[in-house]
């Protein structure tokens, strides 16, 4: 990344770049959709690496709504206190999030080498889930907290990007 990109990075405001996380999360999300439909229909990425597609996808979702919970929320809620019971709605749905992350983990560390109707069905039902619920919270998320986000400042956050607007270029 070249100075310039470094510091239009650090500039810009909390609230855009968490719009960005989103984008980012919702693409590994459609990617990992497309895996599974691949697989399913006989002509994708071999189970093995499929479970580790969806490791890499549910990792960066973990690490993003963990450093919400530890990092983002407590300054939020100390700054809006307004904002309390938004923030512990979003929190419930990160639970939410991680226990249908597991069960997706789960079901595609039992995928066979070779797709079975029953199975595919499973892990789509499961997939459409996730990707429901996902999308409905970032959409609330974004519109609760991206106009208090923009409106803070953080330097903290500005000398090291919190693991809650990280997002792996790999």
């Amino acid at each position: 990344m070249g100075e310039y990109s470094e510091a239009a990075e650090r500039l810009t405001s909390f609230g855009t770049q968490l719009l960005e996380v989103h984008i980012w999360l919702r693409e590994m999300l459609e990617d990992l959709q497309d895996h599974i439909d691949d697989y399913v229909a006989g002509k994708g990425l071999p189970s093995r690496d499929l479970r580790a597609h969806c490791l890499s996808f549910c990792t960066a979702l973990s690490r993003h709504h963990t450093g919400e919970d530890k990092n983002a929320f407590p300054v939020i809620a100390e700054r809006f206190p307004e904002l309390r019971t938004v923030l512990s709605e979003l929190r419930t749905d990160h639970n939410q999030l991680d226990w249908l992350l597991n069960r997706l983990q789960n079901l595609l560390d039992e995928l066979p080498a070779e797709p079975d109707p029953s199975t595919a069905a499973t892990v789509r039902e499961e997939v459409e889930a996730l990707s429901a619920i996902m999308q409905t919270h970032f959409i609330y998320e974004e519109k609760k907290l991206f106009s208090v986000l923009n409106s803070m400042d953080v330097p903290e956050w500005r000398e090291n990007r919190p693991s809650f607007l990280e997002i792996d270029e790999d």
